[in-house]
Formats: C-alpha cells, structure tokens, sequence
C-alpha cells in the first residue's frame, strides 16, 4: 500500500500585508482577523476573496496583548482574551464591520447590560465591545459553530455563555451574552477546549476528556435546583489511589506517572473526574436544565528515552469538527447536523474519533517529525512541522454518510470503509512554520525563520509554490529582525484535485491493485465530503461535483469488476451510483473480439444480480450472446436463470438452446428444463415443447417454477405480468399454472393481490372475477396456514360465489375442482348437511345450473373455518324468496347460535326440514328447544291440518316425542303434550317416558 501520493492540494499562495508581526490570528466568513506582538494592541481585519486575494478593510484597538481569539460564524463576532497590567480580559467585538466602512465609533459596555432604546439606537454604526468579567482569568476559549454560544475555560470550570438576539425595537435587534452554565471540574487546568452542539471536548498536558450536555426533563413538581453533581465512581482507573494531582506526583525524588488509558462511552464515567454543574441563569419558564454525560477520556504518559522524560509531549490542536446533511435545503444556521468528529494530537501522532451513537477511534496519523499544530477540516487534515506543511486524508465523509444511511453498505449503495488506510497527499516545505488555521478553501500559514533559516533562504532553492508579487509586505530593518510571513494558500478546487486523482490511479492499475482502488476511494470520499459541505447547493460546481461522484462510483466499479479481491461483490452498489445502464458497462469491461477474455468474479457478480432484477433495458441481439457466452465460460449454472432475464428478450432462442443443451449434459435440472421448453415456445417448436414437459412429473415442474418464477411471470414498472409460457399453460394445462402460482405464493415469490393481477392480465379481465384466479384461491385455501391469508380468502370465494348465485352467472371455464373434491382436500369446506339437502330438494328447478356454485358456498358456510360475522355483508345478496337464500340464512343463524330464529325461518318457509335441523344442530344445551320451541309447534300445526300433512306427523311420532320422551320427566312430558290431543297417538311415548323413568 502506498502511504505518500505526491499529489497537488496546494495551489498559489499570497502573504497578507500586515504591518506588525502576528501573534494570533483567526477567520471569519469571509475575512482573516490578525493580532500583532506589538505593543500598539490592535487587531487587523482582512477581506478574503477568490484565489487567496487580500484585501485590508481596516484595524480596531484592543484592551491589550492579544492572548487567545476566536470567531464565531453565527452572530459574526470576534471573542478574545486580552492582558494588561498582568491581568487577563473577555471581550466580544459585536459588529465590527461598520469599521471598514469609516466609522471609528466604539461602545463598551457589560455583559448582560440592560439597553435603552435611545443608546441602542447607536449602535447600528457603531462597533460594540461586550466585557465579560470573570471570577478566575481566563485560559481558553470556543465559539460553537451551530448556535454561536460561547465557552470559556478557567481553571477547575469552564464557563458557558449562550448568545442572546435582544430585540430593542422592530427596528433594531442587538447580540447579546448570558453566562448560563458553570462546569466546575476539580483539578483540572484546560489547556483547549472545543465546544460544538453541546459537545465539550477539553484538554490539559496529556489528558483528553469529552462531555456532553444534555437537556433534562424537569418534572412538574420539581423545585429549581441551581447545581447538579456529578460523582466519578471511587475507583480510580489505574486502580491507584486519589490523588490531587491528576497527572504526576513527586515523592523522595521520584516521578510517579499514572498509566495511560482510554474510556470511551459508558466507561468513561471511570475517569474519577468529577463534574458540578452551577446554573447562572436566571429562572424563567423556559430555564434549560443539563445534565452531563461522560463520552471520552483519553490519558497519556510523557514519552520516555534513555536519558529521562520528554517535556515536550504534549496535547494540541484539539478540535470538533461538525458535518452537515448531503445537500440540506435549508439557510446555514438552520443546517441539520449530522455528525461530530473529534481531533487531537501529540507531537508525533494524532488522533480521530467519532461521535456519534458510539464513540469511536477511526483514524490515527503518524507524523514523519515533530508536529506544532494542526487542523481538521471535512476533507483533509492539514499538520505543520518544524520544516513542513502536510496534507493528509481523512475518513469524516465516510463515518458521516453511514451515520446519514447506516444501510449505505447493500447492493444499492456503498461508501469507502472508516478503516480505509490514511495516507498523506503531500509534504509542502516551508520555512519555519509555526501557526495555521483554515476556512473555506484557504490555509492560513504564519512562518517565523530564525537566523540560520534565513540564511538559508539567501541561497538559490527551488520553490513548490509560486508567490504572487502583487502584495509584499512592508516591514522596517527586515535585515536585522527574524523573517516572518503570514500567508494565505489556496487550497486547489475538489474537482481539481479529484481529476489529478484520477489520472495518478492510473500507474497503479496493473500494478497494485489495492493502491489503485485506494486512491480511487480517496478520490471519491473527496466528492462525497464537498456534497457534504452546506454550501453545495448553491455552489458553482454543483453539477461537475455531481458528475465526477458518478464517474468515480463508475471507476470503482471497474476496479471491483476487474481485479480480483475479496471485496469484488461491491461492484454492484458503485455501478448502480453510477447511473451506468448493463450495456455501458459491458462495453467497459468485454474487448471485441476477444475470445480468450477471462472475467472476474466483481463482474460476473453485477451481471447476476443485474439480470435477476426486473430492469426495462433490453440488452440488444449482439450483447445478450456475449452475455451467454460470460455465462457458458464463468458461471453455467446461471445460464437458465439469465435467459429468463427480461433483459435478455431479444436474444436469439436458437442460440440459447445450443448453450442449454451444453449445460444439461453437465448438470440438468427442472429450471433448465422448462427453460428449454419456454425457448421452444418462441420458436414455435410444440414438438420440443411437448418433449421438454413430458420429461418431468408435474411436482417437479412445479419445483421449478419455484427456482425460477420469471418462467411464468415478469415484473415491468412493478406490475407483474404473465409471459408467453404463461399463457399457453394458461389454455392447455390451467391445473399445472395454478398449482405453480400456489407454490409461488406459498414460498412468498408472489403476493396475493399480485397473483389477482396477474390472473386477471391471464384473461383479459379486468373488472371481473375469472374462474381461473378462482381456482387459485381455492387451491390456496387447501395449503395456506396463515389466518389472516384464510379469512380474506374465505371472503373472496364467498363473495365470487354469491355474485354468481345472485346474478346467475355461469363460470367462463370449467373449475378445476369439485364441490366433492374441495370436501375431501380442503377442510374450510364441509359436508353439506342433511337439512340444507332436504331444503333443496324442496325448491325449483333453476337453480340446477348453478348448483355448483350453490352447494360450494353452502359447504363453507357448514364447516367452521370462516368469520361468519364479517361475511354477513357479503352475503346480503342472496334473500330468503327461494331455498338457497333460505339455507344461507339459516346456516348463518346457527353459526351465530341464533337457533330459534333459524327454527323459525324453517317452520315458516320449509317444515318439512326442522326436524332434519334440528336432529343435527340442536345438541347438548340446545336441546331444550326440542320441547320448548319444536314440540309445541309441531302439535299445533298437525292439529290444524290433520291428516294432510304426513310428513310432520311422522316427523312428530318418530323423532321429535321418541327424544322428548326419553329428556323430560313424565309430569313434564303431559304438560307440553296437546289438551285436544288423540291419546292413542300420545299413549306409546307416554309408557316409554314412564318405563324410562321407573328404570332410573
């Protein structure tokens, strides 16, 4: 792997005219802040346009030395650390570009200070300085880039202010501070600190420690607490003991040093540092309260040598660096931020986590010398030395687009990996660099030489970077003071560097493999971290960053195709972000002519998965035999299933014969078999079909329909749609497609409503319901186990047999099932009753041509499977004016156990059935109805027509007073009997009712 790529990051560089020797400096959105050493105290302001061209737009004064400064990009405002009279000041410059436009008005006044609106009105043209007094000085400062609140670090706290907008009058708003939050953190003094979207990362000489505030839900019954404590557990992590000095102790002239150690997350509470949160704000309704959560702790230990320890091994350059949503529509303080990195760095080595659901390590940079500072932006990180500007790469796009996407790594879409090998781009000399910030696309550089340096310099050397000549910087007796330069050094354009990329990818491409595709990769993360940047959107090279993202997903694409590695299966998801189509990429990677082509496992694996997917290209005549033949050559058992691609529709079926025929005689199988009979098909060779189909039982060619569904269906803009094979089983063999769709459905290859289309598209109707698609929901309902499957197709069958019924409409085709059959195969259809069979031969004639529909739904409604509740609706149609509606509605009564309303509606339309109901339906606690509801109606209704009615009074002598008889106690038996009754009729049951009785 190639750890140096000598690439160009760095384009023309300018030095900023300063008239005093630099201190400090900082930038702003657009303009570069610069303090000088001087005594005269003030900081200058520079405008910073395209290609690094400076612009002075004036100075203001400071209190004193400049000691630390910052700017804030939200609210626009610089925060420094100022010292006189060896004491240290706070201060905020509000407003200081009314400066550049000659006005030289100047108010200071207290944080927090009440305005009038008659002193505010000044303070559009004028500068404003806010103090911000302090109980211990100062050490450090952070301005958060999110919400432009302010943090302070003193030592043992650290001070949070929350920037205020004022509203004076509709006219005027002002910025203002409100210091809100104390972190109080015993023993310890923060060298830096960092303070992003909550997140505080602080560290002293070799300790790092991240936290993060978080709001707490405050209960209503809950008192305002100004103070919350936050206790580290009593063990200490080297498993020593407490101790007030976190990092040494001197003991009888020995150095004690704690060990090194790294907590992240939860473990990080062990770092027996603890924290007090004191609220400063003044209570209101909506008073934030926080709570702190431990992230990171990082301990080291001084380096060691021979001769004792290094003083010099210490921690600098810490920062939070926030990425931003790809292409979020929305104004820059309303970003959505998307995830958090944080950097740190020792002399001779630097270190990247991320912040996220887990905290983790991703990057470690090894520096080939001494370090002095470094910074972190989203696509490099920039490190100078004692002789040195370094460039290096960094994984924040990477980490980001999975946190963006956590399901980024699939065969739709694929980012470089976090653990992707570091490497430096370039090591640009510069003398003496000693301080370096960044923004934008610009590097901010101050070199100081010594007087060897310049020395030196009077030598002829050749120079990396060219130097404008329009700017030179005016000092005084520059031979006799150290030579220093402030420079500005534009950074070269993303799609700039990317095409150099490119280009040097190039060498390794038969080389080295992995290089190659690592350069690739870096090229890539390069694009996707400027689509990151929240000025993508409005950028002028939005289109061509787009393009050159698409065009290196293309390039990794052949990468993965074309060499064999272990990671060959991505070259799927880069081809699909690419937005190639399969011919272009065929053309890409198969040379014309070349027979003895060999072809990687990354492309054969795009071909598979591109094939197997339901795409509306269609490969043409010439590139679907060079796909067959990849196919013969790589991978023959594909073979079948890439012919049924509907991709491969113009290929010439002859041809694909010729190479099935090869193939079965290594391996045949049931998907090559119906493959060949599908081709015969579209040669119009029913002979060979014929062959082909005769060849297998039918369980095996369902077996595989099963292996290769696309035989028989085929999915174009998501629509399944039936294919040829289809519908000629559709007229010659409907039992075979039918039992094919249910093993499809059944191994979850097609889903129900999916099914009803396709049967519908089969034949040719749309708005009805054809038999065939009936028969696959009976046939369904034989081997279906899912109830929620059952119940809705219990309700289609019914509501399909009812409309017939009601309609008197014969199916279109012949079912391919029995009622008698669906009784012996299917047990959501049951014996059809006596009672329902002697309603029916009650009735007329008509309905013997839909008798099969009829006695079909009667055999569901007399098993137990369906809901009969939710099919009272669709049973609504069939009334009670003929038997079938009578049978319907008694059958629903009785699964309703509605039992006397369905005696009623027999004894009211059909007698002659109630004692075959009941003998049938009234059992256990239902028998009472026999004397309580039957009896009595049977006596009345023999008594009224005599003996003209045989059949109820063979009913009533031979069922119904033989079972009453033998239930009822005697007394019972002559109190239900008629008083007018005939007692030689009654006498029999009378002596077998009291002959029962004796016997008990």
């Amino acid at each position: 792997m190639v750890q140096l790529y000598n690439l160009h990051p760095f384009g023309s560089q300018r030095v900023v005219p300063c008239k005093q020797e630099p201190s400090h400096f900082c930038c702003g959105q657009d303009v570069l802040f610069v303090a000088s050493t001087a005594a005269s105290c003030k900081v200058e302001v520079f405008a910073v346009h395209e290609q690094g061209r400076c612009e002075a737009l004036g100075s203001f004064a400071t209190l004193g030395p400049v000691l630390r400064m910052a700017h804030s990009s939200t609210g626009d405002y610089l925060v420094t650390i100022e010292e006189k009279s060896k004491a240290t000041f706070l201060r905020a410059y509000m407003n200081w570009r009314c400066m550049s436009a000659g006005s030289s008005r100047v108010c200071v006044r207290m944080v927090g200070h009440e305005m009038e609106e008659s002193y505010s009105e000044t303070l559009k043209e004028q500068m404003s300085v806010v103090e911000m007094p302090l109980s211990d000085p100062p050490l450090c400062i952070s301005c958060c880039p999110v919400n432009g609140d302010l943090l302070v670090g003193c030592k043992n706290k650290l001070v949070m202010f929350c920037l205020k907008y004022r509203v004076i009058n509709q006219n005027l708003t002002v910025l203002d501070f409100e210091r809100s939050l104390i972190l109080h953190i015993n023993n310890l003094i923060p060298a830096e600190v960092a303070f992003c979207a909550r997140h505080i990362a602080v560290t002293t000489e070799l300790d790092v420690l991240m936290l993060k505030l978080e709001l707490v839900q405050q209960r209503a019954d809950r008192t305002e607490q100004c103070a919350q404590a936050v206790s580290a557990p009593e063990k200490a992590v080297d498993g020593g003991s407490t101790s007030t000095d976190p990092l040494q102790l001197e003991l009888d002239g020995f150095i004690i040093c704690q060990k090194p150690v790294e907590l992240l997350g939860e473990e990080s509470k062990l770092c027996e540092i603890p924290i007090t949160l004191e609220s400063t704000e003044l209570p209101t309704e909506d008073t934030k309260h926080f709570q702190v959560r431990y992230l990171l702790f990082r301990r080291f230990a001084p380096d060691q040598s021979p001769f004792g320890f290094c003083e010099e091994t210490k921690l600098h350059s810490v920062q939070l660096l926030p990425v931003y949503q790809t292409a979020y529509e929305e104004t820059e303080n309303k970003r959505k931020l998307l995830s958090l990195f944080c950097f740190f760095s020792l002399p001779y080595v630097g270190y990247l986590y991320s912040i996220g659901k887990l905290v983790e390590l991703i990057s470690t940079y090894q520096y080939s010398e001494k370090s002095e500072q470094a910074v972190l932006t989203p696509q490099f990180l920039h490190v100078i030395t004692s002789q040195n500007l370094q460039c290096f790469t960094v994984r924040c796009s990477a980490a980001a687009a999975r946190g963006e996407d956590p399901y980024i790594d699939t065969t739709v879409k694929a980012c470089p990996p976090v653990t992707l090998d570091v490497c430096t781009l370039r090591m640009q000399l510069f003398i003496g660099p000693r301080a370096i910030c960044h923004f934008r696309n610009h590097i901010i550089l101050l070199t100081k030489a010594d007087t060897e340096d310049i020395t030196e310099r009077r030598k002829p050397t050749r120079r990396m970077l060219s130097r404008k000549t329009d700017s030179i910087k005016s000092r005084t007796n520059s031979e006799s003071e150290p030579g220093w330069n402030l420079y500005i050094i534009n950074t070269v354009s993303t799609i700039q560097l990317y095409r150099e990329m490119v280009d040097y990818s190039r060498t390794y491409k038969n080389v080295k493999t992995e290089s190659c595709i690592h350069l690739l990769s870096e090229a890539h993360l390069l694009v996707r971290a400027a689509m990151m940047d929240p000025h993508f959107l409005k950028s002028d090279e939005k289109e061509d960053l787009l393009k050159a993202f698409r065009e290196s997903c293309a390039f990794l694409g052949d990468c993965y195709s074309r060499f064999d590695t272990k990671d060959y299966h991505l070259a799927l998801p880069y081809y699909r972000m690419s937005g190639l189509s399969m011919t272009e990429v065929l053309k890409r990677l198969v040379s014309e002519g070349d027979e003895m082509q060999t072809y990687a496992k990354g492309f054969i694996f795009y071909l598979t998965h591109s094939l197997n997917e339901d795409s509306n290209e269609e490969l043409s005549k010439e590139s679907g035999n060079k796909v067959l033949q990849i196919f013969y050559l790589a991978d023959p058992v594909q073979l079948p299933h890439v012919l049924c691609s509907p991709s491969m529709r113009n290929i010439c079926p002859l041809t694909a014969v010729k190479y099935l025929q090869k193939v079965e005689k290594m391996m045949p199988s049931a998907v090559l078999t119906l493959t060949k009979a599908f081709l015969a098909l579209k040669m119009g060779d029913l002979t060979m079909y014929e062959h082909e189909m005769d060849s297998c039982k039918e369980t095996t060619l369902v077996c595989g329909f099963i292996g290769q569904p696309r035989l028989l269906q085929q999915r174009k803009e998501g629509i399944v749609m039936p294919t040829e094979f289809a519908v000629h089983l559709k007229e010659m063999q409907p039992g075979l497609l039918v039992a094919a769709t249910v093993a499809l459905h059944e191994n979850r290859k097609i889903e129900l409503e999916e099914a009803d289309t396709f049967f519908k598209m089969l034949c040719n109707s749309e708005n009805t319901i054809p038999q065939l698609l009936v028969d696959f929901w009976e046939a369904l309902l034989v081997v279906s186990s899912q109830e929620e499957i059952l119940q809705e197709l219990l309700l289609r069958v019914t509501s399909q047999y009812v409309w017939r019924i009601s309609r008197k409409q014969l199916p279109e085709t012949k079912p391919l099932k029995t009622t008698e059959d669906l009784i012996n195969s299917c047990r959501h259809f049951g014996l059809i009753v006596p009672w329902v069979t002697s309603v029916m031969s009650v009735g007329c004639s008509s309905d013997k041509d839909y008798h099969g529909d009829i006695s079909r739904l009667q055999s569901l409604l007399c098993s137990q499977s369906i809901n009969i509740a939710s099919a009272l609706p669709v049973l609504e149609p069939l009334t009670e004016v003929d038997n079938v509606g009578l049978t319907i509605r008694v059958l629903s009564s009785t699964r309703l156990g509605k039992y006397e309303e369905a005696i009623d509606q027999l004894l009211r339309k059909c007698p002659d059935a109630a004692v075959f109901y009941a003998q049938h339906e009234l059992k256990g606690d239902n028998q009472a109805l026999w004397w309580k509801k039957l009896l009595p109606e049977l006596c009345k209704r023999t008594r009224l027509t005599g003996n003209d009615c045989p059949i109820l009074i063979s009913s009533l002598k031979a069922e119904t007073l033989s079972i009453v008889a033998m239930e009822l106690e005697l007394r019972d038996f002559l109190s239900v009997l008629p008083e007018d009754g005939t007692a030689g009729f009654f006498l029999p049951h009378l002596l077998h009712c009291s002959q029962g009785k004796l016997l008990t």
